[in-house]
This record gives structure tokens, C-alpha cells and sequence, in this order.
């Protein structure tokens, strides 16, 4: 009851899934990755535990192809299931079964599976294909243009609701929390692909802000006024970017231009200021008491 995409990136090794379907909170049942092992896309009459189980079949040695037939194998309704699995040595096997509602099918390509039911076309698979095989950029650019090009194709015969988005690293690290890449969720909106590409475009910016902070303890105060600059230049309207680039402004002697940035995050809340105050009285903010009232005193 969706449509999906699986990939392993052949150049940087990153497994990931992306999913749309008229379903509430499909993002938390189709995808599943994990790395150094693999991806799996679990759908139609879904049954969540291919997702884990894949996994697991999968870190224990056994390829996509196996590993599906194993689940099967075990699966009285296998007939109902969508699964499409894609291993570390980029290895993909797919089912549809015979008794998913028409129109199913899926297609696959080296190293990704994409998979459709309840179409309204069947092209669906075709066009995702060609889109993900055409793309340039990173995995999770890719995979989301595959799902604007389902959705171009009339997708789910139902119309939309949810939609997901999980990137993990091509290996494991020794700092799990960190592996993964991108994990983004809408449960519940009339355009769920708008909102997820508008969550995906400001988790980037917030990874610039997260290297301006990186930046700021290396005393790489340029770079990281740099990084800032470019979070908020996406979204100038953000109080939380613009309070902090109007710090490192200021920090830079631009007093003036930090003044008129303050001010969009005191237009959001009247707490900024009062943080503003906190951090000055803490010394957590390096900044001479002058330029601190003159910060205080911008126009909301």
C-alpha cells in the first residue's frame, strides 16, 4: 500500500530507504537499514518484521537473496507482501506477491530495488528507476527524487499521507549514535514528499550550524561564522539561525549587521533576549557589555 525504494550507493557504500503511501506513518513501518549489512523496504499487507529479521539474516552472512527466501519461506501470507532486501555487496532480491492489490509490481537495478502497489499506473516502477539511475548527488537526493518521480506518475491510486526517509553509513562505527545519516518522518500532511524535501533541505542547514559549533571550539571563529552565513541564508526567517549568526557577527565587529540579524529571532519570541542576557551574565558569550546592549536593544 505505498511505493519504496532500497539502494545501496555504490560510491560511498551508505544503504538507505525512502517511502511515500497513503498510510499514516508509513516511515516508521516500510523502512529499515543498517550498516554494514544492508537495507530492506517492507510494504503492502506489511509485516514489519522483515524489516529486523532481514537484518539480522543479513549481519549473519547470508545475501539478500537468501535471506528473503528464508522469510518467505516461513510467511503464510507471503502472497500479500511487498519486501525488496539489498545487501552490503549490493546484492538485491524483491517479491511481490500474487495477492497484493493490483496494480503491483517492483523493478530492479544494480544495487536498488524500487516496488509499487495499489498504483494507479503501473509505470510507477519504470520512472523510479529511470530517475534514481539518472540522478547525480548524494544517496538521500537520489532517493527522494526517485519518489517525486512516482509521484509525478500518479502514484498511490489512494492519493498521499506519509512519507520517510532513512540514510546509514556504509560501515558501523565505534560511535553508533553517529551512523545514522538521515532518519526523517511525515506521519501526516496533505503533501507528504513537499514537507519531507522541506524537513531534508532544513536538516542540512541544521548540519551547518552543527559544524559552526564544531568550527567555534577549534577557535575557527571565520569558519565558523561561514557556516552559519550559509544555514542562514536557506532560511533567513529561522530565530535560532539568526540569533547565533548575529553573535559571531558581532564577535567579527559587524555590530551593525548582527543588530538587524537579532532582530528576526526577537520578532519570534521575546525569550531571545532574555537568553541573550543569560549567556552575557554566564560569560558564555564573549562580547563586550556595550555590544550586548546594543544587541538588547534591537527592534523586535
Amino acid at each position: 500500500m505505498t511505493y519504496s525504494i532500497a539502494a545501496r550507493d555504490e560510491r560511498t557504500g551508505r544503504f538507505g530507504v525512502a517511502v511515500q503511501s497513503h498510510w499514516f506513518a508509513a516511515g516508521a513501518l516500510v523502512p529499515w537499514a543498517q550498516p554494514g549489512v544492508g537495507a530492506v523496504a517492507t510494504q503492502a499487507t506489511v509485516e514489519v518484521g522483515y524489516g529486523p529479521r532481514g537484518l539480522e539474516l543479513m549481519a549473519a552472512g547470508k545475501d539478500a537473496g537468501s535471506s528473503l527466501e528464508a522469510l518467505l519461506a516461513q510467511d503464510d501470507d507471503a502472497d500479500v507482501r511487498q519486501v525488496a532486501m539489498v545487501d552490503a555487496r549490493g546484492h538485491v532480491a524483491t517479491h511481490t506477491g500474487d495477492d497484493c492489490i493490483k496494480m503491483a509490481g517492483h523493478r530492479r537495478g544494480p544495487g536498488y530495488s524500487v516496488q509499487a502497489n495499489m498504483m494507479l499506473r503501473d509505470s510507477v516502477p519504470r520512472v523510479m528507476a529511470e530517475a534514481y539511475e539518472s540522478s547525480d548527488g548524494d544517496l538521500a537526493d537520489r532517493l527522494l527524487g526517485a519518489l517525486d518521480a512516482a509521484e509525478a506518475a500518479s502514484g498511490d491510486i489512494r492519493g498521499r499521507q506519509a512519507a520517510g526517509l532513512l540514510v546509514v553509513a556504509a560501515e558501523p562505527s565505534d560511535e553508533p549514535w553517529n551512523d545514522v545519516v538521515v532518519h526523517l518522518r511525515v506521519d501526516d500532511h496533505p503533501e507528504p514528499l513537499v514537507e519531507l524535501r522541506r524537513l531534508f533541505t532544513r536538516r542540512s542547514a541544521y548540519e551547518r550550524m552543527e559544524e559552526a559549533e564544531r568550527l567555534e571550539l577549534a577557535d575557527d571563529r571565520a569558519g565558523a561564522l561561514q557556516a552559519q552565513e550559509m544555514a542562514l541564508a536557506a532560511f533567513p526567517d529561522d530565530p535560532e539561525f539568526a540569533f547565533w549568526a548575529a553573535i559571531s557577527r558581532a564577535r567579527a565587529g559587524n555590530v551593525e549587521d548582527a543588530v538587524r540579524t537579532i532582530g528576526v529571532a526577537y520578532r519570534a519570541s521575546d525569550g531571545w533576549p532574555e537568553l541573550l542576557r543569560r549567556l552575557s551574565a554566564d560569560r558564555q558569550v564573549e562580547l563586550e557589555d556595550d555590544v550586548v546592549a546594543a544587541l538588547l536593544s534591537a527592534d523586535p
